[in-house]
């Protein structure tokens, strides 16, 4: 058995977002129809964030988040907070695996910047409400700004070429980082999914058809995340998620992690990675054999958050015995595949089969590494 670690993450943690509760959603849609102030609307957020970190540290976890509650986006929220994004309807919209249309996009039309607090007082209400539990924040990385829009999206007259783009962007978020971690957070985590997606050739594909640079992209992304990850204190916990896509229990790509296993363990400055691993669309554990040996934790995404179906302890203790065949089970922590609401319509399950998939998590932990 190994020991219960003292820093996250933990050897049962979970990538963030929770389902929408009832009594929130209906108040969202008041707002949203003008029948609700928003003073009124962040007190029912206020309520059901406490619930749901008191829930997290009932179910044994040792991180907490804010479940993503007072977000309609995983990451749009986030970015259009930053000077120069904004969030629109087009026209054509995403679309996600069996016809879900995703229905806004981001557009660049000025010079990218922080210069006003961004989910700030969210952490802040996190860390005053958990008890037990390390709070635990999670951002979008920058590569969402650029990967699924690319240059079509960044107006020219602004950045003519896409050099300083990039650069202002890593700026951006080194700030955003150092503001975090001002406000006292020390676990952090960046959702990747976009170098997932780069193991997709049909992803690849599509970014060359409209016209984008792609060799080199993965160095790019590289570069702004460990531009962001300079701008951590002492002491904080980078964590990065990578998924395929999650938008009511759909997905975008496919393809295991051995075209960019080398660079993401080894040029990104993480100190752990959120794995999708819930399905043979994310390949083999063999890129794991890139992690460096002795300090980077890799947290395998076992348990889907896409159906309610409860995972075999016995099933899920055997796939960590495959992962550890390439990775020390001392650098190896189990959680499920993505969070539950990468937007607020929320995953195709109950919140009682969220509550114990999560619980599942804990329990599993317990009899591989003896502790949480």
């Amino acid at each position: 058995m190994t020991e219960a670690r003292v820093s996250p993450p933990f050897r049962a943690d979970h990538v963030g977002s929770l389902l929408r509760p009832k009594v929130l959603q209906e108040a969202r849609a008041k707002w949203k129809a003008g029948a609700l102030p928003h003073d009124a609307l962040r007190e029912v957020e206020d309520r059901c964030i406490a619930a749901a970190i008191a829930k997290q540290e009932s179910i044994g976890l040792r991180a907490a988040t804010d479940g993503e509650y007072r977000r309609t986006y995983w990451h749009y929220d986030f970015v259009a907070g930053l000077d120069g994004v904004e969030v629109y309807e087009p026209e054509q919209k995403i679309q996600f695996q069996g016809g879900v249309p995703l229905g806004h996009k981001l557009r660049v039309d000025g010079r990218i910047g922080y210069r006003q607090p961004v989910m700030i007082d969210h952490y802040r209400f996190l860390a005053s409400h958990v008890r037990a539990a390390v709070p635990k924040q999670t951002i979008p990385s920058p590569s969402v700004v650029h990967f699924r829009g690319g240059r079509e999206v960044i107006a020219a007259s602004v950045y003519p070429t896409l050099e300083p783009f990039f650069d202002d962007l890593g700026a951006a978020y080194r700030k955003a980082v150092a503001a975090f971690g001002q406000a006292g957070c020390r676990y952090l985590q960046l959702d990747e999914v976009n170098i997932a997606y780069l193991c997709d050739p049909a992803q690849i594909a599509g970014l060359k058809a409209r016209g984008e640079h792609v060799e080199g992209l993965l160095g790019i992304y590289a570069g702004m995340l460990n531009q962001a990850i300079a701008g951590r204190p002492d002491g904080m916990t980078i964590s990065m998620h990578l998924c395929r896509g999650n938008f009511r229990s759909t997905w975008v790509a496919s393809g295991g992690y051995e075209p960019v296993a080398e660079v993401l363990f080894n040029q990104i400055n993480s100190d752990a990675y959120f794995m999708e691993y819930d399905s043979e669309r994310a390949g083999g554990f063999e890129p794991l054999r890139f992690v460096p040996r002795g300090h980077k934790i890799v947290v395998l995404g076992l348990v889907t958050s896409k159906t309610g179906a409860l995972e075999s302890k016995d099933a899920l203790k055997r796939r960590i015995d495959d992962a550890a065949k390439y990775l020390s089970l001392e650098q190896l922590a189990l959680s499920p595949q993505c969070g539950f609401a990468s937007t607020e319509e929320g995953n195709t399950l109950t919140e009682d089969q969220q509550w114990a998939k999560l619980a599942l998590c804990v329990e599993v932990a317990r009899e591989v590494w003896g502790a949480v």
